[in-house]
C-alpha cells in the first residue's frame, strides 16, 4: 500500500504548526508551504501531510509514523510533549503488539492520537 497524504483538521493553525514542525524532520517530511488555513509538509514537494483549520475539528483521529531506530521513537516523543502535546503512552515495548513494537503516544494540541513506533 502506497499512502497519498493525510489531512488533519485543528482547531488552531499555528498552535498546530508549532507541535508538528518539531517532529515532522525526525519522521522524514520537509515542510513545504503553509496558507491561512492550512500548513503542509511532505517529501521531494510532494504533500505527504497537511493540518487545516476546522471551526469544529474531528477528533480521535490515530495516526502512527514509522521510524528506524529506538532513539527516534523518543526523540519524537519528547519534541511532541515539549511543543504542546500531551503524553498518551510513554515510550517501550508494546508486547502486546509484538516483541519488538517500541512506541510511544501523545495526543497533539486538538487531541488526536499521534504513534511513533520502530518495529527492530
Amino acid at each position: 500500500m502506497k499512502l497519498g497524504h493525510i489531512g488533519i483538521p485543528v482547531r488552531d493553525r499555528a498552535v498546530s504548526k508549532r507541535f508538528w514542525d518539531a517532529i515532522v524532520p525526525m519522521i522524514g517530511l520537509d515542510f513545504i508551504n503553509e496558507t491561512d488555513t492550512s500548513v503542509r509538509w511532505g517529501t521531494n514537494g510532494s504533500v505527504k501531510l497537511y493540518v487545516h483549520t476546522r471551526a469544529a475539528p474531528v477528533t480521535n483521529v490515530h495516526v502512527c509514523f514509522q521510524v528506524d531506530t529506538h532513539e527516534a521513537v523518543d526523540a519524537c516523543y519528547e519534541q511532541a510533549l515539549t511543543h504542546g502535546g500531551t503524553d498518551h503512552g510513554a515510550p517501550g515495548i508494546r508486547t502486546s503488539y509484538s516483541p519488538t513494537y517500541y512506541a510511544a503516544f501523545v495526543l497533539d494540541p486538538d487531541g488526536n492520537n499521534i504513534e511513533v513506533v520502530c518495529r527492530s
